[in-house]
């Protein structure tokens, strides 16, 4: 049982592999927790420990799961999340990972590639307008914010089961902007949806054995203390270090992207 923990498709655990996903899960959790986009981190640090990319992916969803559920707790006991948009946001998310995550498998990751070329400097643009992320509500009809919200769960959560990177981050635009959240709240209902598709991706891609348990779980305690530490500095900061964590995600995940290309 141990000897199968300790060596997955052919890849046996070392100490150096544990040590390079300790330190860059810890940080891109720390990340993750404050503006999403924490996988830009993450991601890249499975592969430098020696992962396949789907293994990576399916593994990262099983760290960054359990992490979520830190600052979830966090934002849920600070009164932070709506629930009338969080719980049928759940489902939504976990259907749309499902779907996204079982398409992954078959695809090579870089045809998404292309679309966040465009997507990015677009998203970009629009926060570099946004002096601050708004600390109280907009106005906006109830059933107009539902429907955005739910929508953005469906979507997100598919592109977060297919490639993840840079899902909080998105979420946390669209709540603010477009279904008119403050900061704190949407950060909230963002870990409810971030989790939701985290499990939903996590589960299938277990289900077809892209998952390094040992590994996974050893990270997964850095993951739970960088997101507790990273709600912490969102709950008590809001915009004030949100709107500069979500440029240094964007542009991360560009760098990301274009070194892909290269």
């Amino acid at each position: 049982m141990i000897t199968g923990l300790m060596q997955t498709a052919g890849l046996r655990l070392t100490f150096p592999m544990v040590l390079i996903a300790v330190v860059g899960v810890f940080f891109g959790s720390l990340m993750d927790a404050i503006a999403g986009g924490g996988g830009i981190v993450t991601i890249p640090t499975y592969l430098l420990a020696g992962l396949p990319i789907h293994m990576a992916l399916g593994t990262n969803k099983l760290s960054s799961a359990i992490g979520t559920m830190a600052s979830t707790g966090r934002f849920v006991r600070k009164g932070f999340v709506n629930w009338r948009l969080a719980l049928p946001s759940v489902a939504l998310a976990i259907v749309g990972s499902a779907v996204g995550t079982r398409v992954q498998l078959l695809v090579a990751a870089k045809y998404l590639q292309y679309l966040l070329l465009i997507v990015l400097p677009v998203v970009a643009f629009v926060v570099l307008r946004q002096r601050k992320f708004p600390e109280v509500p907009g106005q906006i009809e109830a059933r107009r914010q539902a429907a955005i919200v739910f929508a953005a769960s469906l979507v997100v959560g598919t592109y977060d089961g297919f490639y993840g990177a840079g899902t909080g981050t998105f979420l946390l635009l669209i709540f603010t902007l477009w279904a008119k959240m403050d900061v704190r709240t949407a950060a909230g209902n963002v870990k409810v949806v971030n989790l939701s598709s985290g499990i939903g991706s996590l589960i299938m891609s277990a289900l077809h054995g892209q998952v390094f348990w040992l590994l996974g779980l050893i990270a997964a305690a850095a993951a739970f203390a960088g997101h507790f530490a990273g709600a912490g500095l969102a709950i008590k900061s809001g915009s004030k270090i949100v709107r500069p964590t979500v440029l240094i995600v964007l542009g991360l995940l560009a760098v990301k992207i274009l070194w892909g290309f290269l």
